[in-house]
């Protein structure tokens, strides 16, 4: 099975250079005076049950700035008087832990990666931390990430020492970086858009690969167990988000992830799902007929979502407004909705924000900013305008129409009753137009058709 979906996976991209990280530091550092002390913690370790952990994910801020990704660390940037220097706490070497939970690069092992200046053992950490924050006047700093550390910043910044009351030494202010960090993960470099390209390729393959199951006795979990496999078989991080699997009117139903439902043949499934690669993320969706082929009222509005996506993605072009693709697609999902009769509304009326009758089919917006995190920082309107869209933005493009006839607040058109249908793609935007991270899962109704198991 996967074997044939991921014979012409592409070879995954290089990791990070060290210039690559280097460059996100000098960024940062270049808007911060010299008495500021940066710190980066990794969250902590979280308990499913008992002595049983979740899989660890690390901050994403964190992994940015240092392309570090372990637990118990923590990663801070100070001036030293004559330069920027970056340092981070790690998990020393010991050899009984690693044993039991697998090898460690310890202090040395991280200074040889070439991403900072300095190492320490994270048992270090309060009194290093100590030391730099009696140096500093100001602390960036996100807070509710790692308790002890908010403690041991707010007494540096409270308590009554001597070197304070005779130097005046130490922190005076408090700032949250994240807003700081973000501008620079809004718009991605030549390395960032090649992890992209490949988690969306692995993505792209493992949703070729559940499309094929035999439509006999499936169910949701089945697909969604081979299109989560696919992710570790093609090399992915697993996950990225939750994933949707929803088949007939399960479809309608926009965050579904009981996933554990009969796939009936003759409904259309939606799978939303996508996976990480070094910690960046795809999302793609897809809606294709169980048993392989589309009726003709499931033709109708999915040729609406097709047109609206183009054209939405059409939109995502360098100057344009970022909302620009959500109007585009609403739209086209509008006009498609008057020519077949579920829209009595004028093209106008149907758009209205409050009283139009295309809110009734379609709920959400078209997109949002995609990297590090699946829904990725970035303020959407500064100042209150929408964010103009520059090169190197990636952002994800997922019209979709929903007819839930489930649903008590509208009447749903008998032809259309049951049917959800949302296409998603990654987008990246360029100097010469838009690229399709994601364009590697086929789409087109006929291509569906031909790939989709009978």
């Amino acid at each position: 099975m996967f074997d044939e979906a991921f014979a012409d996976l592409p070879v995954a991209p290089a990791p990070f250079s060290v210039a690559e990280v280097r460059t996100r530091q000098a960024r940062l550092t270049s808007g911060l005076s010299n008495d500021t002390l940066l710190l980066l913690p990794a969250p902590p370790e979280s308990t499913r049950s008992n002595d049983v952990r979740y899989r660890y994910r690390s901050s994403s801020d964190l992994m940015y700035l240092t392309d570090w990704d372990q637990p118990e660390s923590l990663g801070y940037a100070m001036h030293d008087g004559t330069s920027w220097v970056w340092g981070l706490f790690v998990q020393p070497k010991d050899t009984l832990k690693e044993i039991w939970e697998g090898r460690r690069l310890g202090v040395n092992g991280v200074l040889e990666l070439g991403m900072v200046d300095r190492a320490h053992s994270i048992h270090d950490r309060d009194d290093v931390v100590r030391g730099l924050l009696e140096s500093a006047s100001r602390v960036l700093l996100r807070q509710h990430v790692d308790h002890e550390l908010d403690a041991l910043v707010r007494t540096a910044m409270t308590e009554r020492s001597r070197p304070r009351q005779q130097f005046g030494t130490g922190p005076v202010a408090l700032e949250d970086p994240s807003a700081r960090i973000a501008e620079l993960r809004l718009r991605k470099s030549d390395e960032e858009v090649a992890m992209m390209r490949h988690a969306a390729d692995i993505s792209a393959r493992a949703h070729v690969a559940a499309m094929k199951l035999p439509s006999t006795n499936l169910n949701e979990r089945h697909l969604q167990a081979v299109i989560e496999g696919g992710f570790v078989y093609g090399g992915g991080d697993g996950w990225a988000y939750p994933s949707i699997v929803g088949a007939g009117v399960n479809a309608t139903i926009l965050h579904y992830t009981v996933n554990n439902d009969v796939c009936a043949k003759g409904d259309v499934v939606l799978i939303d799902a996508g996976t990480e690669y070094r910690g960046y993320a795809s999302d793609i969706t897809r809606s294709w007929p169980i048993g392989g082929r589309f009726t003709e009222a499931q033709r109708e509005i999915y040729t609406i979502v097709l047109d609206a996506q183009k054209a939405a993605i059409a939109a995502c072009k360098v100057g344009a407004p970022y909302n620009a693709p959500h109007e585009e697609a609403r739209r086209v999902l509008a006009e498609g909705l008057i020519d077949l009769g579920v829209i009595t509304q004028s093209l106008d009326e149907a758009l209205d924000a409050e009283s139009g009758e295309l809110r009734r089919w379609y709920m959400h917006n078209t997109g949002h900013w995609l990297g590090l995190d699946v829904h990725d920082v970035g303020v959407y309107r500064p100042n209150g305008e929408p964010r103009v869209l520059e090169s190197g933005m990636v952002l994800t493009v997922e019209p979709g129409l929903y007819f839930g006839a489930w649903r008590p607040d509208v009447s749903c058109p008998p032809r259309y009753a049951d049917i959800g249908i949302r296409i998603e793609d990654d987008v990246l935007v360029t100097d010469d137009g838009p690229v399709v991270l994601s364009d590697a899962c086929p789409k087109e109704m006929d291509d569906l058709e031909t790939i989709v198991g009978a």
